[in-house]
């Protein structure tokens, strides 16, 4: 029997099946099917990316000129967290993308806590916090597509986003499309899944089928039974409310990060498209009614420069957690499939960009070849899930917000992993290193841990060392004001290089 694997069939579209049928399709002279039912519609709120996007965009041969344009988007720089230490006004901190100025050549958290505290940790150790209050984009007109002056990421309209990466796929990538609700699985007698009956009588055969069809997961969680190992206990947010809100005007600034907005009983994001923002409420249906929650987010709406008569909000229900194991026989979720836990930190694309990217470069040959890699991809996309529930609690656990018992629960002993509950212990004594966090390819960096500790005001009690370095710390700091300085006005507003982009473009490289 010829077990070669010669045709990989994704099922389901949307963000998640795109991008996984043009990784695929990119990299392997395979035959690649994407079936997409006509009955499902997309969730389509998954608006913020990381700047892995960039490489994936690129790696597929998309012009991002052409994604700019067409899906809506805008740069994004990182994150701007606001109230979520002690709810008062003024509170706030932000999470760049950019690494810290001479992070790892010496002790900045350090040198930070003994000398200037009087500053929040990130505006002094970056430049890249003082971009986004200025709305800075993070490039100039005449540098190249994917090419940065800071590094970023990107807002973006979900739903444009999935007919932008379909036509590309199918024009110019070969990817065969195939629309139709699947009624059957049919397996085979070892146990894999040989092919999907269609509505209609079509037949569809694969030899590795990709599961991207959301938080139903068909092929994994329905038909084989996979089970959903629950989060709830960690992070309590299970709800959401959506809303497309228009700008004042035509020439209102586009925000250049995500701003997450701590609330009673949950958080607001809130994203800045060039032509609308984006804006939701996360939060627990444990904690707060669907009409509470509706009421927190037009108020937000409303004070933030919004209209008074914002459109009704969609309404999004989520089980947070992640499958048991995510490649089982010749199945691969990816995507909501494969889990979901809340939208802080934007991780949901970044992880269907990670599994996409293992998968085309680590392609089995042969069936043969499949339990050993399933074996690998499972137990890298376990420590992954791990990882990032840690990080999102640890926005929880450092807030001091004592006005509900949503935010106290999350602080309680019982709610908080072990693992982050040791690491917190280590980094009372020094701050978070890559020894922490030792594998190639880290969800978040140590960098991203000590933004969050230390813009949320953690402190670590080290006695001085003399690898600290002081003296290249304070050159670190100089030096990302001296960035500082240079950017801000060398670079244009996030507005206006889009709308140059709009009518001109950019250099391809």
């Amino acid at each position: 029997m010829n077990n070669t694997i010669e045709h990989i069939v994704v099922v389901g579209g949307g963000s998640a099946g795109w991008l996984v049928a043009g990784v695929l399709a990119a990299e392997h002279p395979l035959r690649v099917t994407l079936v997409e039912s006509p009955a499902v519609p997309a969730i389509g709120v998954g608006e913020g990316t990381w700047p892995s996007m960039r490489d994936t965009l690129h790696r597929i041969g998309v012009s991002e000129s052409d994604f700019l344009r067409e899906c809506d988007a805008a740069f994004k720089q990182g994150s701007r967290f606001e109230r979520w230490v002690t709810g008062a006004d003024g509170d706030a901190y932000f999470h760049p993308f950019s690494l810290p100025q001479g992070y790892g050549d010496a002790n900045l958290a350090g040198a930070w806590q003994r000398a200037h505290r009087h500053l929040p940790f990130a505006d002094l150790v970056s430049y890249q916090p003082h971009l986004c209050v200025r709305g800075r984009a993070p490039k100039q007109a005449a540098t190249p597509e994917f090419a940065a002056v800071a590094n970023y990421g990107y807002h973006l309209d979900a739903g444009k986003f999935g007919v932008f990466l379909r036509e590309h796929c199918v024009g110019k990538l070969g990817v065969h499309h195939v629309v139709g609700h699947v009624e059957e699985i049919r397996s085979k007698e070892n146990g894999d899944i040989a092919a999907l009956r269609l509505r209609g009588g079509g037949v569809v055969e694969g030899d590795l089928f990709v599961d991207c069809t959301g938080m139903q997961s068909l092929l994994l969680g329905k038909h084989y039974g996979v089970a959903l190992l629950h989060q709830r206990h960690v992070l309590f947010n299970d709800s959401a409310l959506a809303v497309q809100v228009p700008y004042a005007s035509e020439d209102t600034p586009i925000a250049s990060q995500t701003t997450s907005s701590a609330q009673p009983n949950g958080w607001i994001w809130d994203i800045g498209l060039p032509g609308r923002r984006g804006i939701g409420h996360v939060y627990s249906s444990v904690h707060s009614s669907d009409e509470e929650a509706e009421r927190v987010l037009r108020a937000y709406v409303r004070e933030s420069g919004g209209p008074a008569d914002m459109p009704a909000p969609r309404k999004l229900d989520f089980e947070p957690g992640y499958r048991e194991r995510f490649w089982h026989r010749n199945v691969v979720a990816i995507g909501l499939s494969a889990g979901f836990i809340e939208p802080l930190e934007a991780s949901a694309l970044a992880l269907v960009e990670l599994s996409a990217a293992w998968l085309a470069d680590d392609m089995p040959a042969t069936r043969a070849d499949m339990d050993t890699l399933a074996a690998r991809f499972n137990e890298a996309f376990t420590y992954r899930w791990e990882r990032i529930i840690d990080f999102l609690k640890l926005h929880y656990v450092l807030s001091r917000r004592d006005d509900t018992a949503y935010w106290r629960e999350h602080r309680e002993q019982a709610s908080i992993p072990e693992r982050l509950r040791e690491l917190l212990q280590l980094w009372r004594a020094r701050p978070p290193s890559r020894r922490d966090f030792p594998r190639i390819e880290e969800v978040f960096p140590s960098a991203s841990w000590q933004y969050i500790l230390y813009g949320m005001g953690f402190t670590s009690e080290a006695a001085p060392r003399a690898s600290d370095r002081p003296d290249l710390a304070d050159e670190a700091f100089r030096e990302a004001a001296r960035l500082t300085a240079r950017m801000l006005p060398a670079l244009p507003s996030n507005r206006e290089l889009l709308d140059h982009i709009r009518k001109h473009g950019l250099q391809r490289i």
